[in-house]
């Protein structure tokens, strides 16, 4: 069963914790400290083609992402964007979003977890957005071009 920790995580303490973790497979991901304002940790997903997924830690949580695909390349982006929030619930664990990169909107999926949670849950959900990119990158996007 997956206890509540005591301790809040932080970025740094969740990449040392990574890196010595036996929970990952040899080559599974790697994960750098991205230094800024808030740093953030860059995990790059090797087993899923190198996907970059970042990870940022706030007050109460801990939110995971990646990007998908500019907006403004996306074919009729508002009935995309119904069939998206339709399409939420067949994602596990993951929420879609847009969010602004250098002044250019890109579709986002994204999970959030409390900060007190086990570094397992943490690869967990790591893992699961890693396959939900993936498969939004893929099948929704067929699925939504075949529908239209």
């Amino acid at each position: 069963m997956d206890h509540v920790i005591d301790t809040d995580w932080s970025v740094k303490s969740l990449a040392e914790a990574l890196s010595e973790s036996t929970l990952l497979r040899e080559g599974e991901m790697t994960a750098r400290v991205l230094e800024g304002t808030d740093p953030v940790l860059q995990i790059t997903m090797n087993e899923f083609g190198d996907l970059p997924i970042f990870l940022s830690v706030g007050s109460e949580q801990i939110v995971v992402s990646a990007l998908l695909w500019p907006v403004d390349e996306q074919d009729n982006q508002a009935a995309f964007n119904v069939f998206l929030l339709k399409a939420q619930k067949l994602v596990p664990l993951s929420n879609f979003g847009i969010t602004t990169v250098s002044e250019r909107d890109y579709y986002e999926i994204f999970g959030e977890l409390s900060c007190k949670t086990t570094l397992q849950t943490v690869v967990i959900e790591l893992r699961m957005l890693a396959e939900n990119a993936i498969r939004a990158a893929d099948e929704l996007r067929q699925n939504f071009a075949s529908a239209a």
